[in-house]
């Protein structure tokens, strides 16, 4: 192919510049079949030659070679595609019957055990199923999923949020955090406060026999009965006048409210913000620093626990708290899914993962039941902490 000369070069690029308008079809055609290469075409001998081959069919000696290789193209696929299918039935055979094993037998246990360990609203039976592992989490959390409207929707979900608060309370634990991605709970607050009080109370009695309650959420205010603290958030209060002592020793629950937005978003705003002041020259570069990341996006998930101020009886101060990360993390589902839990706050956490507490094999079980709850104690007392070692 000979290169373009300069006067066709430039009728070329005037017409593109035009958008095809200078020149039309033809002209184009024209234009470039000098520079288009020799189409190649049988000659007649050749022509004549392949058609008489094909006609002739199996007459011949490369007729019938001809014949055995177009054979041997169709045959060594057909049957390589048939064993690649055997082995895929096979390998699926062995693990369907594996997995559906596995649920029966997984969901055979999961019944025994909320045969035998059965809290009926008591909180001495969770006292005695608790009694004798060697630790408790001083904080747990969990990982629930906001159900469809056709199995309970929002109050589903509060109501498992309640039954988590009055186990956790029964078996001594202090804190407790609940993840739901969509951040829904945080809107129904009052509700959930409400609801949790009363199943504390079908539990343990009315007030003062039932557990105190505090419910926190990141950026949003605090919602206590109480100024009483658990040990883990801060610092209980000193004995006093007017029965501090007896508010102190009431058993206190705190419930700390997660989502979506105190994950990924957080930090994407985070870094945006540190990058906004260096670019204003706010901070400088080496400013940033990991102590600063790590102080701010504690910060982001810190609670705000109200304190009476010394000498007056209404006014309070406020103090951001930060919970620490949780010592076991229950997730209630199929299979182990963060679904963008703050990745910063499970970095030592142990993870377990109750399964398909259903045992319909469909991987969309998603209930919150004791046994499950039970299961998750149990292996956090068995679990070895290395922590990295």
């Amino acid at each position: 192919m000979a290169p373009f000369n300069a006067a066709d070069t430039t009728i070329y690029r005037l017409d593109v510049a035009a958008a095809g308008g200078k020149l039309s079809s033809a002209e184009r055609r024209k234009l470039l079949e000098p520079y288009l290469p020799t189409p190649r075409s049988l000659s007649p001998a050749a022509h004549s030659r392949s058609s008489r081959n094909g006609a002739n069919g199996a007459g011949g000696a490369s007729g019938a070679s001809s014949k055995r290789r177009g054979h041997k193209r169709r045959v060594r696929p057909f049957l390589k595609a048939k064993v690649h299918f055997l082995l895929y039935f096979i390998i699926q055979l062995i693990f369907g019957i594996y997995i559906r094993l596995r649920q029966i037998y997984d969901a055979t246990i999961d019944r025994v055990i909320a045969i035998l360990h059965y809290h009926h609203r008591t909180p001495e039976y969770i006292q005695k199923d608790v009694k004798n592992l060697g630790r408790l989490p001083e904080h747990l959390s969990v990982i629930l999923q906001f159900r469809v409207e056709e199995d309970g929707g929002l109050e589903a979900l509060m109501d498992d949020v309640a039954e988590l608060c009055a186990w956790s309370s029964a078996a001594g634990i202090p804190l407790l955090s609940v993840y739901e991605k969509s951040g829904i709970l945080k809107l129904h607050m009052t509700a959930l406060q409400e609801l949790v009080n009363q199943k504390l109370a079908s539990y343990f009695g009315p007030a003062p026999a039932a557990p105190s309650l505090s419910v926190y959420a990141a950026n949003h205010p605090s919602m206590s009965p109480s100024s009483t603290s658990s040990p883990r958030i801060g610092a209980q209060m000193a004995n006093g006048k007017n029965g501090t002592t007896k508010l102190a020793s009431r058993p206190h629950l705190n419930l700390l409210l997660l989502s979506a937005a105190d994950g990924r978003d957080t930090l994407v705003d985070l870094t945006r913000t540190l990058a906004e002041m260096s670019q204003s020259h706010k901070i400088t570069p080496k400013d940033i620093t990991l102590d600063l990341i790590n102080t701010e996006i504690s910060a982001t998930t810190a609670i705000t626990e109200s304190k009476p101020m010394v000498g007056h009886t209404t006014r309070a101060s406020l103090k951001e708290v930060d919970p620490g990360e949780p010592d076991l993390v229950i997730v209630f589902g199929p299979y182990v899914k963060l679904d963008g839990y703050p990745p910063w706050q499970i970095r030592l956490s142990e993870i377990f993962c109750v399964g398909d507490s259903g045992g319909h094999g469909s991987g969309s079980s998603t209930r919150v039941e004791y046994q499950g709850f039970l299961r998750g104690l149990w292996r956090f007392a068995g679990a070895e902490m290395r922590f990295g070692r």
